[in-house]
């Protein structure tokens, strides 16, 4: 009994001084990116010198030689470039809108041009219009209600859910797949309510998709800007045979090359285990991509720099992973992981961060019972900072292709509520993101990187056969 209860007070030392060690470690990361902090820095210039970083254009090159010079100023152990090939879109001239109430009487709506749509015919596309409220109205107007016409998708994000991003996810295919879908039905054009909560004057691009669709069949697609889908909503309810003109003369030429950056400090212990870090360097190109997703670029550059900053060398390879083509493609997160099961990488961790530069509130998880477990034991380190959410679901865009049995995927989670305000629109610029929400994002980030590489992954009993 007496060794019993020895056993018990030295266990209860040691797991009092490991936390302490934890709690100390979380300190040091939290107090090094408030004062010395240096993502807000590159983000600066990632914004405000380059600008736009639409996969294949000068400015995603750009970006990539600035990030891969940054790196290497950090004395990491590697840095290197990945080639993958990318889709090359470009918007053209800005685009231009109306609706015709009657002959000469015109009002102008703010559009434009999703990404990877066709161009309209040189003069533009001018028809009546028809209002759906999903891609499932479409079968119940039928063909003879639709051929000759422009679909006017007008389902909003749902205002009652507190996840924004699940009020996305509820009518984003209107926008991905509604050209698609249109089209079969003799459409000549389509019209997308942006995927915005807010009543503004700005149209929100986005990624789209023809499918099977052969070139010479597929209809132009353009966003309109939610106060512009108000007005034409309500003006087609007093006069149903209102026409709307639309130009614009985007165009896809073919791949180009670009790359993924990556940076490594090398583990002391297993250096064999590999953890990333990443968010996408490219962006749409009507803002600067400040929250989406420069933001999660220099976050995940500051955990490694943050790491050094304060003494820790890792027991386990910490990498960084700046990922290409995340909006029109995901080539970069898919070439990251084929080199890596071509190579038989062990990538035991990995964490994106892609929702914006705001205030963190915690992680999503998509991994074992037993990691979640281990996870949710460090939500009292967390607690000082206001980091309370750690949830089961998905992670990011960009490492799940690297998902197996016995990998953590994790994302970064930041209050949603203004995110998608900016959200592949114009006002996705620089002055939006708040320094100290951006540091404290970095930080949070590198202190589950801190506790997965000190603790390790719980991995599953390998079974024998």
């Amino acid at each position: 009994m007496k060794n019993n209860f020895l056993i018990l007070i030295l266990f209860s030392v040691f797991v009092s001084n490991a936390q302490t060690a934890d709690e100390k470690q979380l300190k040091n990361i939290y107090n090094a990116s408030l004062v010395k902090g240096q993502g807000y820095d590159w983000l600066n210039y990632l914004s405000n010198q380059i600008g736009g970083r639409l996969s294949g254009s000068i400015q995603a090159q750009k970006a990539v030689e600035y990030t891969k010079k940054e790196l290497d100023s950090l004395g990491l152990d590697r840095v290197w470039l990945q080639s993958v090939m990318v889709p090359k879109w470009v918007r053209g001239t800005p685009e231009f809108a109306y609706f015709e109430t009657s002959p000469g009487e015109t009002t102008n709506v703010p559009i434009c041009a999703l990404g990877g749509s066709v161009a309209t015919a040189q003069k533009g596309v001018k028809a009546n219009i028809i209002e759906v409220k999903g891609i499932e109205d479409l079968k119940a107007l039928g063909k003879e209600n639709i051929e000759g016409k422009i679909v006017f998708y007008n389902r909003p994000m749902e205002p009652t859910l507190i996840s924004t991003f699940h009020s996305y996810s509820g009518c984003v295919d209107q926008r991905y797949s509604g050209a698609e879908e249109a089209g079969k039905y003799g459409a000549v054009g389509v019209i997308v309510r942006s995927v915005n909560l807010r009543l503004d004057d700005f149209p929100h691009t986005g990624s789209m998709s023809y499918g099977d669709t052969p070139v010479t069949n597929r209809v132009p697609a353009a966003a309109i800007s939610t106060n512009g889908a108000e007005l034409l909503s309500t003006t087609l309810k007093l006069n149903p045979d209102i026409k709307f003109y639309f130009k614009q003369n985007c165009k896809q030429y073919k791949d180009v090359e670009s790359f993924n950056v990556i940076g490594e400090i090398k583990g002391t212990t297993y250096p064999n285990e590999i953890m990333i870090v990443g968010g996408h360097l490219d962006s749409w190109d009507l803002g600067d991509g400040s929250h989406d997703d420069g933001a999660g670029v220099v976050q995940s550059m500051e955990v490694l720099r943050l790491l050094k900053e304060t003494g820790y060398k890792p027991k386990r390879t910490i990498r960084v992973v700046l990922f290409m083509n995340e909006e029109n493609g995901l080539r970069g997160g898919n070439k990251y992981a084929e080199v890596a099961k071509s190579k038989k990488e062990n990538h035991v961790f990995a964490l994106e961060s892609d929702a914006g530069g705001f205030t963190p509130r915690g992680f999503s998880f998509d991994c074992s019972d037993a990691n979640f477990k281990q996870v949710e034991s460090w939500k009292k380190l967390f607690e000082p900072y206001l980091i309370h959410m750690f949830v089961r679901g998905g992670s990011g865009a960009d490492v799940g292709p690297l998902k197996n049995e016995n990998i953590v995927l994790a994302g970064l989670r930041p209050d949603s509520q203004r995110y998608f305000d900016h959200h592949h629109a114009e006002n996705d610029t620089f002055e939006h993101v708040n320094k100290r929400e951006l540091q404290l994002g970095a930080a949070t980030m590198a202190s589950l990187v801190y506790l997965f590489d000190t603790y390790g992954v719980k991995m599953l009993p390998k079974i024998k056969g």
